[in-house]
């Protein structure tokens, strides 16, 4: 039975809590958060104990911690569960800083620590399949891979100042989906954004619409698009075009119903946001480390190592829209 210490008692967290209760293997053993109350409502659901940080660190009736807190936490919590002999798994990002990640993978390499990051969109079920077919070469040599995301609704400026802006903080995961599909490293990236849905992200210092192409050495190319506005829903595609042809994973809609009538086709709309369209993929995730963890193995995937990419992506991207230049990543 791996016994977790849940760091974070927010929608996230709860969101892990429910797969690791429900997961035989597992169980919840402490929660902890910076507001009480929301920890102890979240361990009374799961019969856990509350406790700090630190205390769910030092002792010993917990194998692995879930690291669902804000961003600023994640590297030092990452480090002090490795350096406790816990298993990790962590929501993204590591870092917004490509340094603490490098100092907190080498902690967690000297402790041969498990550490898997949460890119939850690899185990979306449409988007695994989509990347098994291509590993399968059911298009052949990918030649184009095209990410679309766009969220419901921007957030408040008060939240962009803390993010690190829409390529670090949304587009992260888009990066991420990037390298998944393509398998084959970024070399260069170019970055254009854009103010069009609140001018308040704006004078905040961020975009709300961007639009990054990337390129690998041997020029295999992707572009990626992201809005903080649909009006629609939560827009969530992918299209990947190949040697021999094309693979795509369309929206999910809220039923699969249609009418046909004299109007047109009408269809129900497109499901909210992400923890409503992601909820298998959340599921999924968790349980993947849940086996690696149980089986021995110490190298799950998104590793570390992904989640390092992916963060000198959303940096090349952030110096690309600000310069107006591409950006070579090593």
């Amino acid at each position: 039975m791996l016994r977790f210490g849940v760091l974070g008692a927010g929608r996230i967290g709860k969101v892990h809590a429910r797969t690791i209760a429900a997961n035989p293997k597992a169980k919840v053993a402490y929660i902890a958060d910076a507001v009480p109350a929301a920890a102890e409502a979240l361990a009374k659901e799961y019969g856990a104990k509350v406790a700090s940080v630190e205390e769910i660190m030092k002792t010993t009736d917990v194998d692995a911690v879930l690291i669902g807190s804000p961003t600023p936490f994640h590297a030092e919590q990452i480090q002090a569960a490795s350096n406790a002999g816990k298993a990790i798994m962590c929501e993204k990002p590591v870092s917004l800083d490509v340094n603490a990640i490098l100092e907190t993978l080498k902690i967690v390499e000297k402790n041969k620590s498990t550490l898997m990051i949460g890119f939850n969109r690899r185990f979306d079920p449409n988007f695994a399949d989509l990347e098994k077919r291509i590993r399968r070469g059911d298009i052949g040599d990918v030649e184009i891979v095209t990410v679309i995301s766009r969220d419901p609704a921007p957030p408040p400026p008060s939240y962009v100042k803390a993010s690190g802006g829409l390529f670090r903080d949304m587009m992260i995961h888009d990066f991420d989906m990037a390298r998944f599909l393509m398998g084959e490293e970024f070399v260069v990236v170019n970055a254009l954004g854009s103010s069009l849905v609140d001018k308040g992200i704006g004078e905040a210092g961020d975009v709300d619409t961007a639009a990054v192409q990337m390129q690998t050495v041997s020029g295999r190319i992707a572009v990626i698009t992201n809005s903080r506005r649909a009006t629609y829903g939560y827009d969530q595609r992918m299209e990947v075009h190949g040697s021999k042809g094309m693979l795509s994973a369309r929206n999910v809609h809220n039923t699969t119903v249609e009418i046909h009538n004299a109007d047109g086709v009408k269809a129900d709309p497109v499901q909210n946001f992400f923890v409503e369209r992601y909820v298998a993929a959340y599921a999924n995730e968790l349980n993947t480390f849940i086996d690696a963890v149980s089986s021995g193995n110490r190298d799950p995937r998104p590793s570390g190592f992904d989640g390092l990419q992916a963060q000198k992506l959303a940096d090349a991207a952030t110096e690309s829209w600000k310069t107006g230049k591409p950006v070579k990543v090593a």
